[in-house]
């Protein structure tokens, strides 16, 4: 293998995927803080708090899996043979990365749902609950 070649690949793939992590990581967790306060009632500290343990998990295993599949395994003698291997690894990394944002969402979605049947519960035992008071003031 020609080592100019695999090593021009790697200056470009890491920074493409730690940007593309970083990217998409920034949008994510601006945008699910305000998840994170719904799921939290408005509870900013624990909210920020939970946001930011997500963020460098997510940061943690998407850069950890960019550089698990660092290796190029293809003969790079050229030019086209490297934007070709560079195609597949940065296309594949970016599908990865792709599903991950669909899991954490659906992770968000559900964590809403459950805060609100938390609540809807919560309202429904107060109503239960101011119910018995009224009858046995009555009584």
């Amino acid at each position: 293998m020609n080592n100019q070649f695999i090593v021009t690949a790697y200056f470009i793939y890491l920074p493409v995927v730690l940007g593309l992590t970083w990217y998409v990581a920034y949008t994510l967790f601006k945008n699910g803080l305000v998840f994170m306060r719904d799921i939290f009632n408005g509870r900013e500290e624990i909210a920020v708090a939970t946001n930011s343990l997500f963020k460098i998990g997510f940061y943690l295993l998407n850069i950890g899996f960019a550089l698990y599949i660092l290796k190029i395994n293809n003969f790079l003698g050229n030019t086209q043979s490297t934007i070709e291997a560079l195609s597949y690894k940065i296309g594949g990394f970016s599908i990865y990365l792709g599903v991950m944002l669909f899991f954490n969402l659906y992770m968000f979605f559900r964590g809403k749902r459950a805060a609100k049947q938390r609540q809807m519960e919560k309202l429904e035992w107060e109503k239960i609950h101011a119910a018995n008071s009224g009858n046995a003031a009555q009584g």
